[in-house]
């Protein structure tokens, strides 16, 4: 089974207004149909605006929200009632002398609060099954760890 996703990109060069050109150059407007407009730019690191998200933003964005929906879908499967998620992820980028760059590792955070005290140790174990299903986490060339946490 395959899935079709769309976004459109529109950029428009600012050589003629006040704003500098190495900020403005990079932002830009992602248009999904039927949704927000995102208005994007480089990180501020890059000379971004440090108003507007980041392509780095996105991406750990995508992964912490990705792994939060497979992980309640497999806690749902093992009966564990969770009360409460919350994640606060960390992404590593290496940049190259060249300019290139990647991430290197994502650490998510996940604490999670549960109903039952006798399942906080399925409750921590499932995180690595919904790894498994992230699409965003198999989607990576690098790796996504866990550093999750669980109480009543």
């Amino acid at each position: 089974m395959k899935h079709l996703f769309k976004a459109a990109l529109n950029w428009t060069s600012n050589k003629n207004q006040k704003e500098p050109v190495s900020r403005s150059t990079k932002s830009h407007q992602i248009k999904i149909e039927g949704k927000p407009i995102l208005n994007v730019s480089a990180a501020k690191a890059f000379k971004g605006d440090p108003d507007l998200h980041n392509p780095e933003d996105l991406l750990l964005s995508s992964l912490v929200s990705c792994h939060m929906m497979s992980y309640l879908y497999v806690c749902s499967q093992n009966g564990i009632e969770v009360l409460e998620y919350s994640d606060n992820a960390e992404a590593t980028l290496e940049v190259n002398p060249d300019g290139s760059g990647r991430f290197v590792e994502v650490k998510l955070k996940p604490k999670i609060i549960i109903a039952n005290s006798d399942k906080i140790e399925l409750a921590l174990e499932l995180h690595k099954k919904a790894n498994q299903l992230c699409f965003i986490a198999n989607s990576c060339n690098f790796p996504v760890l866990h550093e999750a946490s669980c109480e009543v």
